[in-house]
C-alpha cells in the first residue's frame, strides 16, 4: 500500500488505503473520516491519545479500535486526575481486564504518564504537545509520500520523556501527532483532507 494514492471506498469517496482495509473497512473507515487528523485538543482528550497509541505499539490500530471503550472503562474515562490516584490494586485490576490491552508496562506507562501530567498546570499537556505542530510542509499523494518519524516528532517524544513520559517514542509520537490533527497526513486526493 506504499506506493498507492487514495481510493474509492464503496460510497465512491476517495480514501487513505488504509481507511478501506478489507477485513475491518468499517471500523478503519469511520475513524479515518470522522476523528483521524482532525485537531485534538484538551489535556484529558490527549492523555488519552497518548495512552492509545502507546497501547498500539507493536499491534494493529484495529485492535485498538476495537478496545476503546473497553480501555475508556478501564482508565476511567482517561481522566488525568483519576488515572494518577490509581493504585498497585488497580493496576492488577487493569491486568485481568480483557476489555484492555494486558501489557504491564505499558499500564505502568499510562498510569505513570498520568501521575506526571496530573503534577502540571491546566493546559499544559495541551500546550506541549501543540508547541511541537510542525509548519506546513508538501501534502502527501502516496502513502510512501508520509513519514514514521519527523524532527519534530522526534523532539516532541524526548521532551516528553525528559519530563517523565513513558511509552513515547518518535514513532509513537508521529502516530500521536497525526491522529491529533498537528499534522494533516490524508493523502491529496482524499476526500477528508478537505474537512481540515
Amino acid at each position: 500500500m506504499a506506493g498507492r494514492g487514495a481510493v474509492p471506498g464503496p460510497d465512491g469517496l476517495a480514501r487513505c488505503p488504509w481507511g478501506l482495509e478489507a477485513e475491518s473497512m468499517a471500523d478503519y473507515r469511520a475513524y479515518h473520516d470522522t476523528e483521524w487528523g482532525r485537531p485534538v485538543r484538551g489535556d484529558d482528550a490527549l492523555y488519552e491519545r497518548i495512552c492509545l497509541e502507546a497501547f498500539q505499539s507493536g499491534l494493529s490500530w484495529l485492535t485498538i479500535l476495537r478496545r476503546r471503550e473497553g480501555f475508556r472503562a478501564a482508565f476511567a474515562g482517561f481522566s488525568i486526575e483519576k488515572v494518577a490516584a490509581f493504585t498497585e490494586e488497580d493496576a492488577e485490576r487493569l491486568l485481568a481486564d480483557p476489555g484492555i490491552i494486558r501489557n504491564r508496562a505499558k499500564i505502568a506507562a499510562a498510569i505513570g504518564n498520568a501521575k506526571v501530567a496530573a503534577a502540571w498546570g491546566p493546559g499544559e499537556l495541551t500546550e506541549l504537545v501543540w508547541s511541537y505542530a510542525p509548519e506546513a510542509r508538501p501534502v502527501p499523494r502516496t502513502a510512501a509520500d508520509v513519514p514514521a518519524v519527523t524532527p519534530e516528532s522526534t523532539a516532541l517524544s524526548k521532551e516528553l520523556r525528559r519530563r517523565g513520559f513513558r511509552f513515547v517514542g518518535p514513532t509513537t509520537a508521529y502516530a500521536l501527532m497525526q491522529a491529533c490533527g498537528l499534522v494533516n497526513d490524508h493523502l491529496a486526493d482524499c476526500h477528508v483532507r478537505a474537512a481540515h
